[in-house]
Parts: C-alpha cells; structure tokens; sequence
C-alpha cells in the first residue's frame, strides 16, 4: 500500500483530537504537528475532528484549558462518538479522567490515546546553571525558570503521569523521549510517532537582504535553548556571517548584555518573536540552523530547515539525533561545549558546497520519513493493534 492511500481493508474511523494550542492562533510545536496529523489521516479517509479553546470566555484560558476541555471532550465525544480519541501533553489529563469515567459515551468507550512532546521529569532537570567543560558558568536560570522548577513542573509531571497512566497507548515523537517518557511516569504502553511536517499549505514571508547567509537560532529565549552556548561559540569562531535569533523570552536582557560583554553586539540580531511564516523565510535565505538545545522532544523547526534544504548544526540530546544524522543532513555537538559548537560551525562556513549537499540531503529524508502520511500510516498501525489487544482482554 502506498504512503497516502486509505487502507481499503480496514473502515475509516472517527477520531477526535483535543489540544489547547492550535495555529495560527498560538505558535505551538504541538499544536503543528496536531494540524499535521489530522491533514494525514483525512488524506488516508478518515474523519477528525478538532477540540480546542474556543474565542471567548473562560474556554478560551489555556492556564483553565486542562479543566474546561472536559465539557469540551464529553460533548465531542457523545456528538461524533468517535472510534479514537487523542490527548495531548498534560493539558488532556482532566478530559483523559473523563473519558475513562464514561462523559459523554453512549456505548462502547473510544480508544484513548495520548501523544506527550516531552518528559517534564527531564525538562524540569535541566533548569540547572549551564557548565561548560573547562568549568566556566555560561548561564544561570531566571526568576521565570526558578518559579516553573519549584512550581510548575510539579504539577505538570502530576498531570502528565495521570495522562499517560489513563492512555491505552502512549505516543513520542522520538525513541529517546519515548524512553523518558515509560521510565518517569512509569507507563509501557509507549510507541514513537515522529513528527512530521509538509500537510497544510503555510505562507511565507520574505526576510529581508540581511537575512542571506546567517546564522539562524529559532527558539523562547530560556536556558535550555542553549543560546549562551552560542554566543560562547561566535566570540571563539572569529569572523563570521550574523547570527540572527527569532524569539523572545525571559533571557533577552541577559544574553543581549552577554552578546555585549563577549564583542557580538553587531554580530547577533535580535528579531524578537517572529510568526512561523516569518520563519519560513528566515530559513528560506539562512545558510544554517543552530540547535544548541540541553533538552528536547523533536524540534519542528529542524523539520522545517529540512523542508528549505538548510543543514542543522545541533546537539546531540534527545530525539535531534533521529532526525539530524551527523555527517548526513548536518552536525551533531556535545551539549554545553562552545568549543564543538565552534568547530561544527567552521567546518560548516569553511565548506560552502557540503553544507549544502547535508541541507539537500536533509530534504531528501523528510521526504522519505518526516511526511504526514508517514506518521499516518504509524498512527493507524498502533490504533489496530491496541484495538486488537484490548478485544482480546474483553
């Protein structure tokens, strides 16, 4: 059976999909690859159906989301009575608990399944003082981050957990996040569904001439984005062309005062937050992009740089090392060593001609691996199985 066309052997099925952030409302990886899924499983016949906030009134907080998508899912669920129903992050705990509780169900439960980005247990690890290996301090966590570790992220594992523990099947874009994910919530119903890109048509807007040839960072201002490390890497690589960094977020000040105390201050061009198709046409005039992230699902920027045919120089944590392949479609680093990072980057600005043949190479991959009725087919292969299994404990 080819990528795209339904499978005639099986019925289509109804499926709801519950998210709190949807484009292009909100900029949400998550709420992407929502859109991106659904455009796959339309394009192999089935039927989907979209629950998120809706515009006005308490529905329309993403802070209450996890407590208002429960009336949200039981009038989905007993209007469509879908076959599947899929959750995302910890967002869906509240409606995942009313599922389970029979809400909105007029006969037999639909199958819940769960897709969870990342593990909070290791987000919340790495809210830690970035340590490079000679032992220098590149950064520190903010107010924001010290408030999300004490705070936040407990609540978040808590939810989670509940999430993936009341899930039929448990769904991670990469192996590794896969792995996390059964070891910090404690589940082994897990399964990989990468994440994908290529389903829905997306404007671009042209970047302006500056833009040709950078350097381009893409990501909230924090610290797990790794961007000290960056800058650590420019000041030890000399010339080179401009870094522009599309994002905003609590570390601005701090890491323009940075660019200003190692030299880079007209070297590194804050654009701040930029809309994805703003993005598409920072990457479409871009010679690279940087991820020097400590922590990671998939990112679906490194899909998009895939997509314009732009090589990746990343590090090597997570689920990056899936989809970048070193020497391939780019460069994988040690995390948290500006001193890699630089000679990625000089092998890379040296090389014209091979960062190119990576970034064509690049495209070539998504194409073969990273397309929505790539996890279409992934996703559909789980659901019958996990129907199968469950028929037979009935």
């Amino acid at each position: 059976m080819s990528a795209g066309m339904p499978n005639p052997e099986r019925p289509a099925l109804r499926v709801v999909l519950l998210a709190n952030t949807l484009p292009p409302r909100d900029v949400s990886g998550v709420g992407e690859q929502v859109l991106q899924l659904a455009a796959g499983l339309e394009a192999r016949g089935h039927e989907v159906r979209i629950v998120g906030r809706r515009q006005r009134g308490l529905g329309a907080s993403k802070l209450l989301f996890p407590l208002t998508a429960v009336a949200s899912m039981a009038a989905a669920v007993r209007s469509f009575q879908p076959h599947v129903v899929q959750v995302h992050e910890s967002d869906g705990a509240f409606a995942a608990l009313g599922l389970r509780l029979g809400l909105g169900v007029r006969s037999s439960r639909p199958l819940l399944l769960a897709l969870l980005q990342v593990s909070y247990v290791e987000e919340r690890r790495v809210i830690r003082p970035l340590v490079a290996p000679d032992g220098r301090i590149l950064g520190r966590p903010g107010s924001a981050e010290r408030r999300f570790r004490r705070w936040k992220a407990p609540l978040q594992i808590l939810l989670g957990r509940l999430t993936a523990r009341l899930a039929d099947r448990v769904l991670c874009p990469s192996t590794q996040t896969a792995e996390e994910v059964a070891r910090d919530y404690g589940v082994d119903r897990v399964r990989v569904l990468p994440n994908v890109t290529g389903g829905l048509e997306h404007p671009v807007e042209p970047a302006g001439e500056e833009a040709e040839g950078a350097l381009l960072f893409v990501g909230r201002l924090r610290l797990r984005k790794g961007l000290e490390v960056l800058l650590e890497a420019l000041r030890e690589l000399g010339e080179a062309p401009p870094l522009m960094v599309a994002g905003d977020g609590e570390h601005r000040q701090v890491l323009k005062a940075r660019c200003r105390e190692l030299g880079l201050r007209d070297r590194v061009v804050f654009l701040g937050q930029r809309s994805a198709a703003q993005v598409r046409g920072l990457l479409g005039r871009a010679c690279a992009l940087v991820v020097p992230s400590l922590y990671e699902g998939m990112p679906l920027v490194i899909l998009e740089a895939m997509e314009a045919g732009r090589p990746v120089v990343a590090s090597r944590v997570s689920g990056i090392p899936e989809v970048v392949l070193d020497g391939v479609t780019g460069w994988l680093v040690t995390p948290e060593d500006p001193t890699a990072l630089c000679g990625a980057l000089s092998a890379l600005l040296e090389d014209p001609a091979e960062a190119r043949r990576r970034g064509a190479e690049g495209r070539r991959r998504l194409d073969e691996r990273y397309r929505p009725t790539h996890a279409a087919e992934l996703w559909e292969r789980e659901v019958w199985d996990t129907l199968a299994a469950r028929e037979e404990g009935e």
